[in-house]
Parts: structure tokens; sequence; C-alpha cells
């Protein structure tokens, strides 16, 4: 019997250098995409999905994450004496999109380490692992389709999106059996010539103990940090089905450069009703400039 997919567990301990100095004192996970920060879109899309419970893997300067999933009666009784209620009934729903459990990361640098962190709240049961600066703009949640995959047909996953061959260096990249999807290796920043494929692997997965068992055994890798990816490996060669799933009717978004920032800030910014139309026109404006 297929166990419902009830927890998430969210990677949001990273330091976020290449966005200092905006990093020095916000986390990565809270800089906006518009005017909602990167973390609270990604609850969304996991809360869409049917998640209940939000493990959020943190580190000691991520408080402003844990407080904007808090209630602020401040800002709460500011909004009532200024009777903005509309304003005021999305603020109070922020705390209430789900659960939220904080850990504190613990062991070696890598980004296995998360998954173990939290091991003990998901222990015996399947779940979702994302990471925190990792947006994916789809028509369906992303979250929701690969739950929806997941309770027709049981299998561990993990989220993957076509990238340009000359950027294939860039990424995990997975190599699948001929006319399936399912996964056979994962290519770590393989050249163009050795990439199996184009298909580059991302932060959304589907696990469940037996990774998290395999993971406590993975040896230390490069640079001695612990790699998930060694962990998934070695599932796949001891006979456990992984497989790839490409997003539909979308795209994966990454925040964790200034470029992929503005280009992702812009996506949203340009599907907005009350904004993006005067955008685009911006846009058209300076591109004439």
């Amino acid at each position: 019997m297929i166990k419902k997919i009830r927890k998430a567990v969210v990677a949001v301990a990273g330091s976020g250098t290449r966005l200092l100095p905006a990093t020095k004192a916000m986390p990565k996970e809270m800089l906006p995409i518009v005017d909602k920060p990167i973390i609270q879109l990604v609850v969304e899309e996991l809360v869409a999905a049917g998640i209940e419970d939000i493990i959020l893997v943190t580190k000691w300067d991520k408080k402003p994450l844990e407080d904007h999933f808090d209630q602020n009666w401040a800002l709460v009784n500011e909004l009532k004496k200024a009777g903005k209620e509309e304003l005021l009934e999305e603020i109070k729903g922020i705390s209430n999109l789900a659960n939220f459990i904080y850990v504190r990361q613990k062991g070696p640098y890598g980004n296995g380490t998360p998954v173990l962190s939290a091991s003990s709240i998901v222990r015996d049961e399947p779940f979702m692992f994302v990471w925190g600066d990792d947006l994916v703009k789809s028509k369906i949640p992303f979250a929701k389709q690969m739950v929806d995959d997941y309770n027709k047909t049981g299998h561990l996953m993990i989220g993957v999106q076509e990238v340009p061959l000359d950027q294939v260096h860039r990424y995990g990249i997975v190599k699948v059996k001929k006319g399936t999807m399912q996964i056979e290796d994962i290519i770590e920043k393989p050249s163009a010539e050795e990439a199996p494929s184009r298909l580059a692997d991302f932060g959304r997965m589907i696990l469940d103990q037996e990774i998290i068992d395999i993971l406590k055994q993975t040896a230390l890798g490069k640079d001695n940090e612990l790699y998930l990816v060694d962990a998934l490996k070695t599932y796949v060669r001891n006979g456990g089905k992984f497989y790839a799933k490409e997003v539909q009717d979308g795209e994966w978004l990454t925040t964790g450069d200034p470029l992929n920032y503005m280009k992702t800030m812009l996506k949203y910014a340009f599907d907005r009703k009350d904004i993006g139309p005067e955008m685009k026109r911006f846009i058209k404006e300076l591109l004439k400039k």
C-alpha cells in the first residue's frame, strides 16, 4: 500500500555567497520575487501538493526565515486599525499554510546533510526533499505533479529539465533507460561529449527511508562533502527503481546567482496582472534606448 506523502524537508542552511552582500544579514531564501520571498513560493507549491508538515533545515543565521512563518501580532493590529482587510488576511494566512518544524543542520557539509538532519522526523515515510532557493513555475504546481505520479506508481523520483548542451557541465545529468524515464545513472557536471542526455536534475525529489539508510553509510565525496546523489546512485546500483520527472507546462527557475535571480524576478513580474503589462512596456522602452 502506497503511503501518503505528508512531509517535506526543505534545505535552507546555505549561505548564499553568490548573492553577497545582499545575503550578509538576510537569508537568500528571504529575497523577494516581486513581493513574496522565495521560500514562501516554495512552501505554497508544497502545500498545493497536500504537504502538511514542512521541515526547514536551518542554521544559526536563519531566524528571519522562521519569523516570516510566525504570527506578527503588531503588524496584524496595525493592519486592522488601518482597515486593510485583504492584506490582513494574506499576512495571517502565511503562518497557517502548514505545520512548520525547524531543525538545525548537523553533520558534514554537503547537500545530503539536510536529509540526515531531518531523518528522525520523516522516519519510515516517503517525503519530498527540496532546495529552498529553487522555484518551479508551472500551471499545475510541480510538487503536485510529482505527488500525483507517486500516488499512481509508488516510484521515488527527482525533477529534471532539459538544458542546452553547452550548459550540461554545470549540472548533474541523468542517464535513463531507453524508452523510459527510469534512471540508470547520474553524472555530475559532464562535458558535452560525455553527457548521456540533456536532462539536468534539480531540487525536487521524492525519497524514503531506504535512501536515508543508504545515505547514513555513504562516504564523503569531493571536498569532504556528503553528496545525496552518491546515495541515489548506490540505490540504483542495488536494484532500486528511481525515476526522472520532467516539468509539465512550466519550467524550473534557479535563484542562486544574480543573473538567474533577476531572470526569475522578471518572469514572475510579467505574469502579474497588476504590474505585468507595465513591466513589459518598461523593458521594451529600455531596449529601445
